[in-house]
């Protein structure tokens, strides 16, 4: 290292990361009323057109699974053109969706707005993960808790507005408006993204880390990748559902136009518990990353799984009840959102930070599976007359995710590092 980079890494690693790690946290906030607000969204389009709601939902599938699908490849370019080219590109993507869904006449023009903007939010997702990641190799869970946090509870600062817009202006303006603002947000923070320098990163000593850079195919031939891949997919689509659903699950319980009243104000069922549901969402995931700094990603894997996996139950039990169903959707996202900051964490303290872009996104495809999932909520509901039956099967598959992280996924990763000679001597 040249006295000018080591000069460098002395005085910024600690202001630098933290910049970095805000403007990171600044693009998934505009990115997220793309998945998040779209429940919003759904009857307005339907009741406009008259379409089927499960070909409607069709276009959110379709951006989950191109948003998530095309996370290797974008993970390429990270590691080619640098953090801040990406996003700056992703951000182009993530407004020009949401502006082409606002002149949309027909499905397949949802459809093309549901591509433009998974390839945006999938380059704006991916790049501010995998920075968060090698930024923070002794806080990972935390930093990348964070940043996907932003994600999760961005859309809380918008719910409002754009409910608001909607009901006065039309789901159209509401569509262009947003679209303006998330894309211009997103493109002027990209312009301070970078990467690590030499030197600027401390590993650490209490998780399990691997100080070996594994390259995908390295990382493929692994059964503990596949291991994680199963319980990454079992756990996404019990939360993907319910972000996809929530609205219509609250209009067919009867609990949507309900108003919960708090004495200093009252609102909606529906609404509030969008809101709700994304704040918790959001504080969901730096909690959790946070306690699985200190105790383990295993471990905390376990707990969170167990917690949405009852709730969830608990949710098709109780969900009739207004006040029920804004608590336990609450309870559903607090648990849920946490697989983002976890899964990401636990594939750069195992494989490494160097080629984290391309593993995770791999690893991140779990959430496409996921999403090939959601129109069949409905077909189920419509076959079986209850919401019930939709969420206790995904229930089961949280259980069986929390199950397989303390008794396959620990023993495994154990082994994974004792046999790489990477394991810190004071690790739990």
């Amino acid at each position: 290292m040249t006295s000018v980079a080591a000069s460098r890494a002395q005085a910024t690693p600690i202001a630098g990361r933290w910049l970095q790690l805000t403007l990171g946290v600044v693009c998934m906030v505009a990115a997220a009323n793309i998945q998040y607000a779209w429940t919003l969204f759904v009857p307005e389009i339907q009741k406009t057109f008259g379409w089927d709601r499960a070909a409607i939902q069709v276009a959110f599938t379709i951006f989950v699974v191109t948003q998530t699908w095309l996370t290797p490849i974008e993970g390429h370019f990270i590691d080619r053109y640098g953090p801040s080219r990406v996003v700056m590109a992703g951000g182009l993507f993530t407004g020009l969706a949401w502006v082409i869904n606002s002149y949309a006449t027909s499905l397949t023009g949802y459809y093309l707005g549901a591509v433009v903007g998974g390839i945006g939010v999938g380059c704006v997702y991916a790049t501010c993960i995998a920075n968060a990641l090698k930024w923070f190799p002794d806080r990972r869970g935390l930093a990348v808790g964070l940043t996907a946090g932003g994600y999760g509870a961005g859309s809380a600062l918008t719910i409002l507005p754009i409910a608001s817009m909607i009901a006065d202006g039309g789901f159209q303006k509401a569509f262009f408006v947003f679209g303006l603002i998330q894309g211009a947000l997103i493109i002027l923070a990209s312009i301070g993204l970078r990467s690590p320098a030499k030197g600027e990163i401390t590993f650490s000593s209490k998780v399990l880390q691997s100080r070996r850079d594994y390259t995908l195919p390295e990382a493929l031939r692994t059964k503990v990748f596949w291991v994680m891949l199963v319980m990454f997919t079992c756990t996404v689509t019990g939360g993907l559902m319910a972000v996809a659903q929530l609205g219509v699950i609250a209009q067919d319980l009867g609990v949507k136009n309900f108003q919960v009243n708090l004495y200093f104000f009252a609102m909606a069922a529906l609404p509030f518990a969008l809101m709700l549901d994304r704040i918790m969402n959001g504080i969901s995931r730096p909690l959790f990353g946070w306690v699985s700094d200190r105790i383990g990603r295993e471990k905390t894997m376990f707990i969170a799984f167990s917690m949405e996996g009852i709730g969830i139950v608990a949710l098709g039990y109780f969900g009739s009840n207004p006040w029920a169903f804004v608590i336990l959707s609450g309870i559903v996202f607090l648990a849920w959102g946490e697989v983002y900051s976890l899964f990401s964490a636990t594939a750069a303290d195992t494989f490494g930070s160097a080629h984290i872009g391309k593993i995770y996104g791999v690893l991140y495809c779990a959430k496409g599976v996921a999403a090939l999932l959601v129109p069949f909520g409905n077909i189920l509901m419509q076959a079986t007359g209850t919401w019930a039956t939709v969420l206790y099967t995904v229930a089961i598959m949280d259980l069986i995710a929390a199950t397989l992280a303390i008794t396959v996924l620990r023993p495994m990763l154990i082994r994974h590092h004792a046999a790489n000679g990477t394991v810190p001597a004071n690790a739990h």
